[in-house]
């Protein structure tokens, strides 16, 4: 019997090497199954690229990030290619969309199926000829670091989950000569690691988000042939080829047969996560709930705040749930295309509540949804078969929302905006742009270099102060010096962030203040923040962390003439670098401290 298994496992891979699949699930099917134990171990697979890790730090991509290209793979029955041409329909107008093909017939089809659906192909879709056994590019495409944080490209390969998919598994090496950049691969032990894209979300600074499907894939005794890991070691060789600092896992779902986060939830930024939702105690909604409390418990967005939840509808399918045959509806399986997202859509009923949610989670992106009825069931959607490749330039922005509202008593100064900005060639200038409402008109004030090494931020500026009660909505642009210009949100001025203010502002003078030198610095224990003015004044001492956010709000009130001393209980912080910011009237002074 174990021979029938072996020559049919040798059957079965020779029929998908020599020919593409076109209607497999994304999901191992009974027959894959039998065939696993009887195929090649991953060290024994053909090898191109680099096995070792990349030498320079790498950051691992975020998807909201600026694309050069979406790549989607031109395979399925027919339903699955209606589904692809509207997504080539869409994405086209934002990018390149490049085409994987599995000869040079499948080419010839694509492009008759597409010119016959009215999709313009003369500019921004290319078609290249590579093996392929399926329509899941998501798990098993290239991933995207940068060298450096914006440096240079790399893509990343991990042993993909389906062995018995092996054309699927080699895709990278094509596309990387494609789009020149170096492949680094996760093929020989003790670095080999099996993983899928689909269970792997990055928020762009260093952590990132699996189910413990990694854990399973990776572990003593595993059905992939790769070198058992633990934990800590799965952790090393995702730092040490992704750039993840901090990997967050959760439990898997009970009726999500193939175990993915991208069918129940979404990153839209570095600290808001969509959460798919069903109705209480229905189908995955008890673990999804707790795997969500779970984050929110333990973890803190890479900001160091409070991770926002967005939830979303898990529709129903014929009024049925998985637990009890209905399909796995998700909003959540949507994929960003620089200004756009495309979000699959179900039924009318239920994607008119899912477009709202979208809409005002992303103020400004082109929401565009694509009926995904034909391929939900295959447990996949829109970002199962799309696959992003970042600009080789990217004109990095990081900012951190500012709060829902801002007391004007507190900032004299004016609204305090924190942002890095990275590009290769260098930053030449940032500003920020702001309204009163969403249309404009739009005003600017600079966004200037923040020397502080210190900080995670690069630059800091000020909104001026608006009126009590009124929304303020602002974006930030940045210009490389190569002359390369960039906003973020990428939609702006369509796509921004906003507050509301509160409080009167004030308009008067303050008298001349001094923040003198802070002692003991370094501080274990009670420190004294010395102040002089030169005559009675009202202002504010803050502590702020190296990430920019208070920690601390020392005093508030009326200074006196002369010197006067406050303090802090430095033993009540955690090691590492703070900042004391001294405001009175219309002066700021800012000071370093060490805690140790």
């Amino acid at each position: 019997m174990k021979l029938l298994y072996a020559f049919l496992a040798l059957l079965f891979v020779a029929q998908l090497s020599a020919q593409t699949t076109p209607h497999l699930p994304r999901y191992l099917t009974e027959e894959e199954k039998l065939m696993l134990p009887h195929l090649k171990a991953p060290g024994q697979l053909p090898q191109s690229g680099f096995t070792d890790p990349p030498s320079a730090p790498v950051r691992t991509m975020a998807e909201w990030e600026e694309l050069q290209a979406l790549l989607i793979t031109w395979n399925g029955n027919s339903q699955w290619l209606n589904i692809l041409t509207e997504i080539v329909r869409a994405a086209r107008e934002e990018c390149r969309v490049v085409i994987n093909c599995g000869s040079q017939s499948t080419v010839t089809n694509a492009q008759s199926t597409l010119t016959a659906a009215n999709v313009d192909i003369s500019s921004n879709v290319e078609f290249v000829v590579v093996p392929n056994n399926s329509i899941w590019v998501r798990d098993y495409g290239p991933n995207c670091v940068y060298a450096n944080n914006v440096d240079s490209l790399l893509f990343v390969d991990w042993i993909y989950n389906r062995p018995t998919r092996p054309r699927d598994d080699t895709m990278s090496t094509t596309l990387a000569p494609y789009f020149n950049v170096p492949l680094y691969r996760t093929l020989i032990a003790p670095n080999d690691l099996v993983n899928t894209g689909g269970n792997f979300m990055s928020d762009g600074m260093g952590t990132a988000f699996s189910s413990e499907l990694i854990l399973d894939e990776n572990k003593v005794g595993n059905k992939y042939g790769v070198s058992p890991k633990t934990e800590p070691q799965i952790d090393d060789i995702i730092q040490d080829f992704m750039g993840i600092r901090r990997y967050i896992k959760m439990d898997t779902l009970p009726h999500d047969a193939i175990h993915h986060i991208d069918m129940h939830m979404k990153l839209l930024d570095e600290e808001t996560i969509m959460v798919g939702q069903y109705p209480t105690g229905v189908a995955d909604g008890p673990q999804i709930e707790a795997n969500i409390q779970y984050v929110l418990n333990n973890f803190t967005s890479s900001f160091g705040t409070p991770y926002k939840v967005v939830r979303i509808p898990m529709p129903p399918h014929n009024n049925l749930y998985p637990n009890n045959g209905g399909n796995y509806r998700t909003y959540a399986n949507a994929v960003f295309v620089n200004k756009t997202v495309i979000v699959p859509f179900y039924e009318e009923k239920f994607d008119t509540t899912a477009r709202r949610i979208w809409e005002e989670a992303l103020p400004g992106y082109n929401i565009v949804g694509i009926n995904s009825n034909a391929i939900i069931p295959a447990y996949g959607a829109i970002h199962c078969i799309t696959k992003e490749v970042g600009v080789a330039d990217p004109l990095r922005i990081v900012h951190q929302e500012l709060p829902s509202c801002m007391d004007n008593a507190d900032w004299p100064l004016g609204y305090p905006v924190w942002a890095t900005l990275q590009h290769k060639s260098g930053i030449a200038s940032a500003k920020i742009h702001y309204a009163n409402t969403p249309e404009g008109p739009w005003q600017s004030a600079d966004l200037p270099h923040y020397p502080l090494d210190d900080t995670i931020w690069t630059h800091k500026g000020y909104i001026p102060l608006q009126p009590d009660g009124s929304t303020v909505y602002y974006y930030i642009e940045g210009a490389a010096n190569n002359g390369k210009t960039l906003a973020r949100p990428l939609p702006a001025p369509k796509g921004h962030w906003h507050f509301c203010t509160t409080e009167t502002v004030s308009t008067t003078e303050s008298p001349k203040a001094q923040l003198l030198d802070i002692y003991p610095n370094p501080a274990s224990a009670i420190t004294v923040i010395p102040v002089s003015t030169t005559a009675k004044t009202s202002g504010n001492i803050w502590v702020f962390n190296a990430l920019g956010q208070m920690v601390e709000h020392v005093f508030g009130g009326e200074f006196p003439a002369g010197p006067s001393n406050y303090f802090i209980d430095a033993a009540r912080y955690m090691p590492g670098t703070y900042f004391v910011q001294l405001q009175t009237g219309n002066q700021t002074i800012l000071k370093k401290l060490v805690v140790k």
